[in-house]
């Protein structure tokens, strides 16, 4: 997958996460709480604004380092190559840059970066309403996720009881495997509707079906039987075609996104 744009609560991004991701060639769009109390930062100490300085707050100051970014851009743009082809995870390296950061010139140029994008992207938020419900409505999306994988992990009251650490990865990691083909059944089901109900003579429209979640539960036992016998069961050939036409809901969210002219 070759993302434009990655979405995120308020916990899910910093200064050194926005860099990362402009470097890699993506948006990082979080829906950012409390954002009035956050700090634009200017480009210059001579940089003001007719409208909008206040956001800015005290003239000749929060000003970019862009001489730091220059001084440290081959080394930013290694890490985020090394990030690319896979030989650092990203975690991995932003708790490594973020040791010492104080000293680490490489560190504070993310820093810098992620200043600058952050600005860029709180002015978007802030001039365009369109943006401002595509972010709500993705993030609804992740928090809506989040409360079916806490369905999903019902035992012991979702609460990981254990203390070793690999023990805790383990149950997330199997609770995200459950949570998926789960997923994946409801999906298969609701294909299934669909294909039944075009073959019915039923018109079924798209935007009908951009609305439909997988994240149902209501047909889902949690405590019914489980039958080991059907394990051996060989399924069906996955179909994911549905005879139905999403170009004009794509069409419409590339035109939203300012992107009709780049696709």
């Amino acid at each position: 997958m070759q993302p434009t744009t990655v979405h995120a609560d308020t916990q899910g991004q910093s200064f050194p996460v926005f860099a990362l991701a402009h470097l890699l060639g993506f948006d990082l769009m979080p829906r950012i709480r409390n954002w009035k109390e956050l700090t634009f930062y200017r480009p210059s100490k001579q940089s003001e604004y007719v409208h909008i300085d206040a956001l800015f707050g005290e003239p000749g100051k929060h000003v970019i380092d862009f001489d730091l970014i220059e001084s440290q851009f081959r080394h930013l743009m290694r890490v985020a190559v090394s990030v690319r082809e896979g030989t650092i995870s990203s975690s991995t390296l932003l708790k490594r840059l973020r040791s010492g950061s104080r000293k680490n010139a490489t560190y504070a140029a993310f820093r810098e970066v992620g200043r600058v994008i952050r600005t860029v992207q709180l002015l978007r938020y802030l001039s365009d309403a369109p943006l401002r419900r595509r972010v709500t409505a993705a993030a609804n999306k992740v928090e809506s996720f989040n409360r079916f994988s806490q369905w999903i992990g019902f035992g012991n009251r979702g609460v990981i009881a254990d203390n070793d650490p690999i023990e805790q990865e383990k149950a997330m990691k199997f609770n995200a495997l459950l949570t998926n083909a789960v997923i994946f059944h409801n999906a298969l089901d609701i294909a299934e509707i669909v294909r039944q109900l075009l073959e019915e003579g039923w018109e079924i429209d798209p935007e009908d079906l951009a609305h439909i979640s997988p994240y149902l539960t209501e047909h889902i036992n949690r405590f019914g039987e489980y039958s080991t016998h059907e394990l051996g069961i060989q399924p069906e050939a996955y179909d994911p075609k549905l005879d139905v036409d999403f170009t004009p809901l794509r069409e419409q969210d590339l035109t939203a996104a300012g992107l009709g002219q780049a696709a």
